[in-house]
């Protein structure tokens, strides 16, 4: 069976063109990410989807409508406790993410234990997204770009240097709340691509793989939405032709090009 024959079946449509949105959503906000060195809270706000999205199916309505504001909200939290609390933002991150985490394992608990549709939200299914997530998805992607777009040059400035941000008459605090929402509702939008065990290596590894080779941060940028795109396309095609877990073998994807792209940077330097 070759592509074209493969791109024949809807799921498989639905699965290039949400998936598409939101690779390019991850390496795009992943790499502002990077650069401030707050990869982690793409994991830990992947934690605190699993609570939401428990408590989502415990209540018995979409995950989603929960996942969204629950998470948003977690984010926010993490930032006030940076910001007021005198906590690491790491600490905060783990603080934040362990309790949603264990709630969301007692919720589960409380249900009947760890089901199908919890199961496919931990490890992804994107083989499997409807009409309705495809479009939801579609939509969410395209309003973040375009706040990523309208403030690009205040998230360049923050990633860079805060201090100079702020005397230049960024309002610095405004931006990093507007980051972390930013983060939240793409990490939500990531867990039926990846799953929420796999979430943070889609925000993660498209940038630095980018990072490797890019000599400016627009180049970077585009690099890192190319990289993410082929690698979702090529783990889609190869975990349908062998059947394999969809979510994991586009990481794999995602890794096997940072480290062709690891290669080739350490070659360069040494001509």
């Amino acid at each position: 069976m070759d592509f074209w024959q493969i791109l024949q079946y809807g799921f498989i449509q639905r699965a290039f063109i949400t998936g598409a949105f939101v690779a390019i959503l991850c390496s795009s906000l992943g790499l502002f990410l990077v650069l401030r060195r707050l990869s982690l809270i793409g994991d830990g706000l992947s934690h605190v989807s699993f609570g939401a999205i428990a408590v989502g199916l415990f209540l018995g309505f979409y995950p989603l409508y929960a996942a969204i504001p629950l998470v948003v909200l977690s984010s926010l939290l993490i930032l006030k406790l940076t910001q007021k609390a005198r906590v690491y933002g790491d600490a905060a991150i783990g603080i934040v993410s362990s309790v949603a985490l264990a709630g969301g394992v007692i919720l589960a608990s409380l249900s009947g234990g760890f089901n199908v549709d919890l199961f496919s939200y931990l490890f992804g299914n994107i083989l499997a997204i409807s009409e309705f997530e495809m479009f939801v998805s579609i939509a969410l992607s395209s309003v973040v770009l375009l706040v990523i777009y309208l403030f690009y040059y205040e998230l360049f400035s923050i990633s860079f240097n805060e201090e100079l941000a702020q005397v230049t008459g960024v309002k610095t605090e405004k931006i990093n709340t507007m980051l972390v929402v930013l983060t939240a509702i793409t990490v939500v939008l990531s867990i039926r691509v990846v799953g929420i065990m796999l979430v943070s290596s889609f925000l993660i590894l498209p940038a630095v793989t980018a990072l490797q080779v890019a000599r400016s941060f627009k180049k970077a940028l585009v690099l890192s939405s190319v990289s993410s795109v082929v690698s979702l396309i090529a783990g889609v095609v190869v975990s349908f032709i062998f059947n394999l877990p969809t979510g994991a073998t586009v990481v794999m994807a995602n890794f096997i090009l940072f480290a062709l792209a690891l290669g080739y940077a350490k070659y360069a330097t040494t001509k």
